[in-house]
């Protein structure tokens, strides 16, 4: 059921433009006349909304989402129904995903990416903090706006922290498979380790333009990531420096008792990096030195 241009939700929310749509989800941009603020609504689609499973998932970012206030998480203000159909009223973001950057700009300077990284790892270590995994950390759910800040959004998939781990198995595996931590794939319930090795897995990309293990076959993406070791980021940029190779090394290590800790720890190695110029510096090769190369 797509929404008309003028169509009054609730007799608060003006539709103004349609922005576009996802798997879920159609976009349209909206103002509200309480606040006078200009605000995205999420409204399910009809076909996605007949599986109790996207439906379940669609409430479930409502709710969890909206119990979030952080500067780098997209903001849910309200949820509600349209007609009977689920809507979600998301903060406007003017900008794009990190995965359309990507698509655009191939990979990202080392600077930027690490600005980039302080932020999720920020946002990360909130919603720990506030007992909730993300569990699809990916560039296609971070948006980047003009002037560098990152939102992370799209909780659809996320969920408490469980308490009792160790004898809790999950009721169904889920997550993209080029960011799903190993562990996820043995049958270990999602974690804050999980959401560090999707954001570690992230950092590789963001630098790289590629991610660690890619084939057509997802199971054997999910594999490699049980069975390999995420390679260095120097097999695809040669001058990266030791202390980056050392934080993507423990953000991605395969068993999450030698991963970072906490989203914090993390972040504050990235915080580390930027207060040393010289590890951001692109290193040139001998050969580069002499003859110019790049």
């Amino acid at each position: 059921m797509p929404l008309k241009i003028g169509s009054i939700i609730d007799e608060r929310y003006r539709v103004t433009a349609r922005i576009g749509h996802g798997g879920m989800a159609e976009v349209y941009e909206a103002t509200d006349f309480i606040t006078k603020k200009r605000i995205a609504i999420k409204l399910i689609r009809e076909d996605v909304m007949k599986n109790p499973i996207n439906l379940r998932r669609f409430q479930n970012e409502a709710t969890i989402a909206a119990s979030l206030n952080h500067p780098n998480i997209v903001k849910v203000y309200n949820h509600g129904t349209y007609e009977g159909v689920p809507y979600i009223v998301n903060e406007y973001v003017a900008g794009q995903t990190l995965k359309d950057v990507l698509d655009f700009r191939s990979a990202l300077p080392l600077q930027e990416t690490i600005s980039i990284m302080i932020q999720l790892t920020s946002a990360l270590q909130y919603a720990h903090e506030h007992n909730i995994v993300h569990r699809d950390v990916k560039p296609q759910n971070i948006f980047y706006l003009p002037d560098g800040t990152i939102k992370l959004g799209d909780f659809g998939i996320s969920e408490t922290i469980s308490i009792n781990t160790k004898n809790e198995k999950p009721k169904e595996i889920i997550g993209s498979v080029h960011y799903l931590a190993p562990e996820i794939s043995r049958g270990f319930p999602a974690s804050p380790q999980s959401d560090i090795y999707a954001a570690g897995i992230t950092l590789f990309e963001l630098m790289t333009g590629r991610v660690p293990f890619n084939d057509s076959d997802p199971v054997k993406v999910v594999v490699a990531h049980i069975r390999e070791k995420v390679p260095s980021p120097k097999k695809y940029i040669p001058q990266c420096s030791k202390e980056v190779e050392k934080v993507i090394a423990k953000s991605t290590a395969r068993s999450f008792k030698e991963r970072y800790h906490t989203a914090q720890d993390f972040h504050d190695d990235l915080v580390i990096l930027t207060q040393n110029s010289e590890l951001l510096k692109e290193k040139k090769s001998f050969f580069a030195r002499i003859f110019g190369f790049k």
